[in-house]
């Protein structure tokens, strides 16, 4: 079937809440694992993983670092107005992540804004403790950004823009555990390798592993590198339309060094995927060396790219050499690119040969795309893990994925 005419309807399941895992083990690496190997299941312990791992394979985790992207604000001089909440979503000025992060006294981010009919005209003000130091943190409406608003950030005092979101913003949960954010979040929801700040929710596979379990997959051979993808709020967005040719897919922006790029060669250009972020940067890799190969300046994967691409013709080796010699001319060590891809039945993949995953919610591109990876055994998988006790979503167990 043309993947544009698959019916999201054709991917739900029953699931219940209290399957949905409101608080993560005690634990990391002691949730459950559901092993699925060419049509098999099974079940075993997350810190087994590297057991069902070849020894000298390529595993690639997301490094990017959740950052506290919830902001409230009140309005008038007394504080005792409205409560306009601004959820921060992509940098606008300066745009690259990290240039804006160590901003000083300004930034302006796209952002969505809670209670917005509230606000029409001037600036939110609050006082904020930073280092020791009142600050007070000012929020400007810029104008209308798509379905965002362009909101201008400005603040009295030295610090960065991540020192003053670390002291006054919170960390973001995701909206299906229906709770507000906890101390323990601050830990829970953040991957022991996390380094790059950007994401506005977790890559959840991540959560399980432990200084221990990294060890191990070391003792076992397993090389390990790192991307980034920043993921976004839309990672949450609902299909909401019949079919999927109708869903528009979110952009989120990744950053891959050119020794990941190296060393992805040297695998012969396949790899383990810690996570669906991972597989999409991965993946998303594969098309922008075609871009790169046409001569093309912006590497943006387009949604629907992958699906009007004649793929014999360029393996994936060509494909990460021809990004590679993108970078030489310009004289680039780190990537920086933006992906739009969407990963359905119909899709085939390049570089991920093996997948670590939680288990996605219902009627979510993140259900089409391990479909895809499983060619279409999804719900004997998801079936297993409802009679087998698994917990659901991102504070929930893991699985891995060998077709």
């Amino acid at each position: 079937m043309e993947p544009k005419h698959i019916q999201i309807k054709d991917y739900n399941y029953p699931l219940p809440d209290e399957r949905i895992a409101k608080f993560p083990l005690e634990r990391r690496d002691a949730s459950k694992l559901l092993v699925y190997r060419q049509g098999t299941i099974g079940t075993d312990v997350f810190n087994h993983l590297p057991e069902h791992l070849p020894q000298g394979a390529l595993m690639v985790f997301n490094n990017t670092r959740v950052v506290r992207a919830r902001l409230h604000f009140r309005k008038g001089q007394t504080l005792q107005g409205a409560l306009i909440e601004i959820f921060i979503l992509e940098p606008a000025q300066p745009t690259e992540y990290q240039e804006n992060f160590l901003s000083r006294g300004k930034c302006s981010w796209y952002c969505l804004v809670g209670n917005l009919k509230k606000w029409k005209a001037g600036s939110l003000h609050q006082q904020v403790s930073v280092g020791g130091q009142t600050v007070t943190l000012s929020a400007t409406r810029l104008g209308t950004h798509g379905t965002s608003q362009e909101i201008e950030f400005t603040w009295d005092s030295d610090h960065t823009w991540a020192e003053v979101l670390e002291a006054t913003g919170e960390l973001p949960i995701p909206p299906y555990l229906n709770r507000n954010t906890e101390e323990s979040d601050l830990t829970t929801y953040q991957t022991v390798y996390s380094k790059i700040k950007g994401s506005v929710a977790a890559p959840t596979a991540g959560l399980h592993f432990t200084p221990e379990v990294l060890a191990e997959l070391d003792n076992h051979g397993i090389e390990r590198e790192e991307v980034t993808l920043h993921v976004g709020a839309g990672t949450f967005k609902p299909v909401k339309s019949e079919h999927i040719g109708d869903h528009d897919m979110h952009t989120e922006h990744i950053a891959v060094r050119r020794e990941t790029l190296e060393r992805l060669i040297r695998h012969e250009g396949q790899a383990i995927a810690v996570g669906t972020t991972s597989v999409r940067t991965l993946e998303s890799l594969y098309y922008m060396g075609i871009l790169a190969m046409r001569g093309e300046e912006d590497l943006h994967v387009r949604q629907w790219m992958p699906y009007e691409e004649d793929t014999t013709v360029t393996s994936t080796c060509e494909a990460l050499e021809a990004l590679l010699r993108y970078m030489d001319e310009r004289g680039m060590d780190v990537l920086h690119s933006s992906t739009q891809i969407i990963i359905a039945p119909g899709y085939d993949f390049h570089i991920v040969k093996m997948m670590i995953t939680n288990f996605h919610q219902p009627q979510s591109t993140l259900l089409l795309l391990v479909s895809a990876f499983v060619k279409g055994n999804w719900r004997s998988i998801y079936d297993y893990a409802l009679e087998n006790g698994f917990r659901f979503l991102s504070y929930g167990d893991s699985s891995i994925l060998i077709p």
